[in-house]
């Protein structure tokens, strides 16, 4: 009994596992979301004009003044962009690309989904876990890759001594920290999808089916009570 119990309390508690992950892992997505999208990768105000600030992001480029208006406009081209943006926009679009098939492959094999109950199950489901898992850290690697970069980039302009004092620089915009986030959280729950399955070794089964269980043992007692 102290057995069963024990594996019990160890599939109810992969259970809440695999669901702080799932809920963590939707959560890194939307933010690597809103890193691709949003244009302060980098930010930039001038002494000269104080009243207006001009961020650069992967996709456009925005001037943004104090009394609240804002004016962007596209790139162009895209072969005449630099090599900086074009890996940022393949390792950012990698990302949400692998997050989202990891998010997909990793549904069915939540203990909640009542999916793969067929013979052997089980294992598909643990297989699919781990895989959207991995995935998810795969993603949290290339989300990370590029805004890390990007950053590194800034504080080597910034602190450049051939750069006069006077000329403005890049500094760390929001999208860099968002980035920071959304590869931090992807790791973490892609760690915690698979700490899932490793934490459990018996197949758990659904309160439904415990309860049929425990009423059969139960109607069973009764039976070989009333026969003595």
């Amino acid at each position: 009994m102290e057995t069963r119990e024990g594996e019990r309390n160890m599939g109810m508690s992969a259970c809440a596992l695999e669901l702080l992950g799932m809920v963590i892992y939707v959560g890194a997505w939307l933010c690597a979301l809103a890193t691709t999208i949003l244009p302060q990768w980098l930010t930039m105000s001038t002494a000269l004009l104080s009243v207006e600030s001009y961020d650069l992001g992967l996709w456009e480029t925005c001037v943004v003044q104090d009394i609240g208006g804002i004016e962007c406009r596209s790139y162009d081209t895209l072969l005449g962009l630099s090599s900086d943006l074009k890996l940022a926009r393949i390792f950012m679009c990698a990302s949400l690309t692998l997050g989202m098939l990891g998010i997909i492959v990793a549904t069915p094999g939540l203990y909640l989904i009542n999916s793969c109950s067929n013979h052997g199950g089980y294992q598909t489901k643990r297989t699919l876990t781990i895989t959207g898992g991995v995935l998810g850290m795969i993603s949290g690697v290339l989300c990370l890759i590029p805004v890390s970069y990007m950053a590194h980039l800034a504080v080597m302009h910034f602190f450049d001594d051939k750069v006069p004092d006077a000329v403005p620089r890049w500094e760390f915009g929001d999208a860099l920290f968002c980035g920071w986030v959304a590869g931090f959280l992807f790791i973490v729950a892609g760690l915690l999808m698979v700490t899932s399955c490793m934490c459990s070794q018996v197949e758990p089964q659904p309160v439904l089916q415990r309860r049929h269980q425990r009423k059969s043992s139960d109607g069973s007692f009764r039976k070989h009570a009333e026969y003595v």
